[in-house]
């Protein structure tokens, strides 16, 4: 037993679940606002608009006395993921756009220079720098992989 409880917490101890968790937490936080933003804000001027009550007007249709089919409640959702997909997009593009400014360096003379990850000179494969050996053909490299650079001229 003692063995599983090793293995459990190393995998809680790794990193990357550490990040995912601290995703999930703050992707039900940002869910909750989401969806106050949507009951309190768009669902109200739906609702002016289509000049309904409190509720979606004439969206829901009643199967009998205690079941009704809440097309409403769908709209709500399908505007929270809407609003979710978009942010969510927005902060990737954000983060995309700040990785590849993050890459393009420029040198004293303004010009741009770009830097290349390292790979194996025997599989042509990316490898990580500082390694003596390819992950992907096990050849042991001539020295340790080192990033290369390159002088775009304007």
């Amino acid at each position: 037993m003692s063995s599983f409880v090793k293995e459990f917490r190393e995998f809680i101890e790794r990193g990357n679940v550490m990040d995912m968790a601290v995703g999930i937490i703050i992707g039900g936080a940002f869910t909750a606002i989401v969806t106050a933003l949507c009951n309190n804000i768009i669902n109200p001027l739906i609702v002016l608009i289509t000049g309904g009550n409190n509720q979606f007007a004439g969206l829901k249709i009643p199967v009998n006395d205690t079941v009704a089919i809440d097309f409403g409640a769908l709209i709500t959702a399908i505007i929270n993921f809407l609003i979710i997909a978009l942010v969510v997009f927005l902060m990737v593009k954000a983060f995309n756009r700040m990785r590849d400014t993050g890459s393009k360096l420029r040198n004293a003379k303004g010009e741009e220079v770009i830097e290349h990850e390292p790979t194996c000179p025997f599989c042509l494969e990316p490898v990580l720098a500082g390694a003596t050996r390819c992950p992907h053909c096990a050849a042991e490299l001539p020295a340790p992989a080192e990033p290369t650079t390159e002088v775009v001229q304007k």
